[in-house]
This record gives C-alpha cells, sequence and structure tokens, in this order.
C-alpha cells in the first residue's frame, strides 16, 4: 500500500471511530445513571425519579442505536482496509470481540426491550432488575473492548506462529494484559464524567427556562455531585495510567510531555509549539523540575526523551503533545466545576445562578472532547504501530489503492453527516423538552419555560 493510501485508511478508521466512540462513553454512564435513578423511585416511591428515569429512557435507547450501527461499520474494515492485521492478530482479537458479542451484546439485547417497554407488563422488581442488566451489559462491552485495546498497546501471553500469527498462549495474561486495568477504569470514569456534564447540561438549561422546576433541579444536583465526587478521583486514576504507560510505552510519553532530549530534572512544559525538523519544543512555558518529579516522584530524576528511541519509532508529537493538553485542561475545568459547585451549594444558590448555569451548559460537550482527545492521545501515541512494538501500521494495511479508499470514505463522510446528523438533531429536540412534559402529575405551570413563585414550590429536592 502507498503512503497515500494508507494515510486515507488510517483517516477512515479514525473518521468512523470518532463517530462511534461518543456513543458508548455517554451510553455506559447514562445506562448507570437510569439504573440509579429507578432504584430510588422503588427505594423512597417519590415519583420525581421515575419521571427523570422516564424523560433519559428515550434518551438513552436513541443513543444507544446510534452506538450499535456505528460500531457495526468499524468491523468491516478490518477485513477491507486492514485485513493484514485481522490476519496476524485474529487468533487473539477474534475471540476476545466474540465474547463480547457473546455476553455484553446478547444481555443488552435481550433485557433492553423489557427495559423500554415492560414497564407496564412486568412488575418494578423485574423492571429494575432489567435496567441493572442492561447497565451490567454497557460495563462488559467496554471491558472486552478496552481489553481488545489494551493488548494492542501492551501486548501478553501471546505467541507468534509459524505464520507469523499472534496465537493465545496465555489467555488470563492476555485479557489481563499490563495497560488493561489502568485504562478500564479510566474509561468508565470518563464514561460517567461525560454524562453527568450532559446531565448538569441540560438540567442548567430547564432552570434557566423554569427556575423553580423541580426535576431539573434534581438532575442539576445529582450530576453536579456526581463531577464533584468522580472528577478527583479520574485525575488520580489518569495519573497511575500515565506512570503505567511511562513503564510500558516511553516513547508515548516523551511526545506526550514534548520532550525531545532526555533531562535529569525534567521540566513540564505546559505550553509550546513541537518542531519535529529541529527536535525541539520552540516557545515552551515550563515549570523547572516539575515533569521529573511527577513523572518519577523525584526532582532531579531521569526522564527520557524521544531521542532515546529510534526515530522510525517516534509518534507524530504535535498532535499527541496537543491532544493530552486538551484532555488534561478539561479535567481541571471539571474539577473547578465541581468545587464551585460545592461552594454554591454553602451559599443555597446552587439553583439561582444563571451564569453558573450557562457555563454548565457551555461545557456539556466537553466530555465528548475529552474522550476524543484521550482516544487520540492513546491511538495516536501508539503509532508507529498496531501492536506496540511487533506490528507497524504500514504492515497491517490491505493491499488496495488509493483511489478505492477516496470513494468509500466519501461515502462514509456523507452517510455519517447524514444520518447522524439527523441523531443528534433529534436528540438535542428531546434535550430541549422539559422534564415535565409529559408527566400530568406534576403542576402544569412548570411546563415550557413557566415559573411558579417560590412560596408554592419549597425547596425540598436537595
Amino acid at each position: 500500500m502507498d503512503t497515500l493510501a494508507l494515510d486515507l485508511a488510517r483517516f477512515q478508521f479514525a473518521f468512523t471511530v470518532a463517530f462511534h466512540i461518543i456513543f458508548p462513553s455517554f451510553t455506559i454512564g447514562l445506562a448507570s445513571y437510569l439504573a440509579v435513578l429507578e432504584g430510588l423511585w422503588l427505594k423512597t416511591k417519590n415519583e420525581k425519579y421515575i419521571q427523570l428515569y422516564k424523560y433519559w429512557l428515550k434518551i438513552f435507547a436513541v443513543s444507544f442505536g446510534m452506538g450499535v450501527v456505528s460500531g457495526i461499520v468499524l468491523s468491516y474494515q478490518f477485513g477491507t482496509n486492514w485485513s493484514v492485521f485481522s490476519d496476524k492478530t485474529g487468533p487473539i482479537l477474534g475471540p476476545l470481540m466474540g465474547y463480547e458479542i457473546l455476553t455484553a451484546f446478547f444481555l443488552e439485547a435481550g433485557f433492553l426491550g423489557v427495559m423500554l417497554f415492560g414497564m407496564q407488563r412486568v412488575g418494578k422488581k423485574l423492571h429494575f432488575a432489567s435496567t441493572c442488566v442492561v447497565a451490567f451489559g454497557t460495563f462488559l462491552s467496554a471491558f472486552w473492548i478496552l481489553s481488545v485495546n489494551s493488548w494492542m498497546q501492551t501486548p501478553a501471553g501471546y505467541a507468534i506462529n509459524e505464520v507469523g500469527q499472534f496465537i493465545p498462549d496465555d489467555w488470563f495474561a492476555i485479557i489481563f494484559n499490563p495497560s488493561f486495568p489502568y485504562r478500564l477504569v479510566h474509561m468508565l470514569l470518563a464514561s460517567y464524567l461525560t454524562t453527568a456534564l450532559v446531565v448538569s447540561a441540560v438540567g442548567a438549561y430547564h432552570l434557566i427556562k423554569a427556575p423553580h422546576n423541580p426535576l431539573a433541579k434534581t438532575m442539576f444536583s445529582m450530576a453536579l455531585w456526581m463531577i464533584t465526587i468522580v472528577t478527583p478521583i479520574q485525575i488520580i486514576a489518569g495519573d497511575l495510567h500515565g506512570l503505567n504507560t511511562l513503564q510500558h510505552q516511553p516513547a508515548k510519553v516523551a511526545a506526550m510531555e514534548g520532550h525531545y532530549q532526555s533531562h535529569d530534572g525534567a521540566p513540564l512544559i505546559l505550553f509550546g509549539i513541537p518542531d519535529d525538523q529541529a527536535k525541539e519544543m520552540r516557545y515552551q512555558v515550563a515549570i523547572p523540575k516539575l515533569g521529573s518529579l511527577i513523572l518519577t516522584h523525584d526532582l532531579n530524576g531521569r526522564v527520557e526523551g524521544l531521542d532515546a528511541f529510534p526515530e522510525s519509532d517516534h509518534p507524530p508529537v504535535s498532535i499527541v503533545f496537543w491532544s493530552f493538553r486538551v484532555m488534561v485542561g478539561i479535567g481541571f475545568a471539571m474539577l473547578m466545576i465541581g468545587l464551585f459547585s460545592l461552594w454554591l451549594r454553602k451559599k443555597g444558590r446552587l439553583y439561582d445562578m444563571p451564569l453558573f448555569h450557562r457555563v454548565c451548559i457551555l461545557f456539556g460537550p466537553a466530555g465528548f472532547v475529552a474522550v476524543l482527545s484521550g482516544w487520540i492521545t492513546t491511538e495516536v501515541g501508539r503509532q508507529p504501530f498496531t501492536v506496540y512494538g511487533l506490528l507497524r501500521t504500514v504492515d497491517s494495511a490491505s493491499p488496495i489503492d488509493a483511489l478505492a479508499i477516496s470513494f468509500s470514505l466519501a461515502a462514509f463522510v456523507v452517510v455519517y453527516l447524514c444520518v447522524f446528523g439527523a441523531g443528534f438533531f433529534y436528540l438535542i429536540r428531546l434535550m430541549r423538552k422539559s422534564p415535565t412534559r409529559y408527566e400530568k402529575s406534576l403542576d402544569p405551570r412548570l411546563a415550557d419555560g413557566a415559573q411558579v413563585p417560590p412560596a408554592s414550590h419549597p425547596n425540598r429536592l436537595t
């Protein structure tokens, strides 16, 4: 495959994965949120929880369907653009992806119908069990897919047969490879935060329209508690994941940190312009020795730069450097939102701060941006390998020409923009509808942005 065909194949896969990854990162968290809402309803008998459940269930159903459709497309690309990769890694990755279908997808498919349409047909406890099973199914799906991806990053438990295929030698070592536990925790927490940011944005939007809407208050408060509690845990998990990456993929960390040269007492480069030609970071803004302290826990610790590795093994520094900073920047912005929400709770102003509500609306998509940035950091940082250190990307592609890939790429772009564009538009419409619109048991004055005097509806939801 020539260079142009390889770049087009890589871009096509990146384009389709970027569309797909935003749906699981939302539905994993949203399925768990639905389980919590239904559990609270069963425990407290408070109708607000089941009303919120019904509101978000519609959004979950659409998002789940779009995730399934976008995921199917990825499988076909393994056999078209990446047939050599599929042949060499199939004995390992094929069974792992099969396990995802046999466990996660069957669970989700089997109980999703009960979850969506069984509220009036089965008992409350059985329906709640179905919701929990679907939520567990989304976790299982993430488990197997992240095991596949982690094995490509840190391969273990394999042997190579006489025709150059990776074959299983130790399934436990393959599944629980060195980076898998860190990647699984990091991705699951990212999914919960992504969902929390969306829920907080929707709650904030409806609070601006109707400041005394009790359901908007409840979803807004629950989402901010999730952001406040989970963000610090995610920062710690991300740091541990980074240290694991330093151990197994040091060249990726060098690109993330922007270190072209090895250092004793390396600085933490906050910003700069990577120059791959000159092998230096131009116009850098850095904190002396902090990089070594973070990575080695020693102010004078040695941090390997890209000069410690063959130039042919260097990942694209600019992409990895900036995508990593976008992810980290959003993480710390979420931390600030969580801390500020605590201050507003203490002052009793969480629901009557329109400026803060607008900030939450603005940050609604930030979780998706962070997930995409993290994925770019992980996957581009692994280059030039598909199986790190063992199988190069250039040796993984199918022997097809650039023209054929161009036609399929153009078709993907057009179809995705039309189909998923319509899906996104419909999701936004669902989110813009008041959570009280369909609930006759609530005061109708709360719908469509109407305001009710505080004396009529005391704040008793927090």
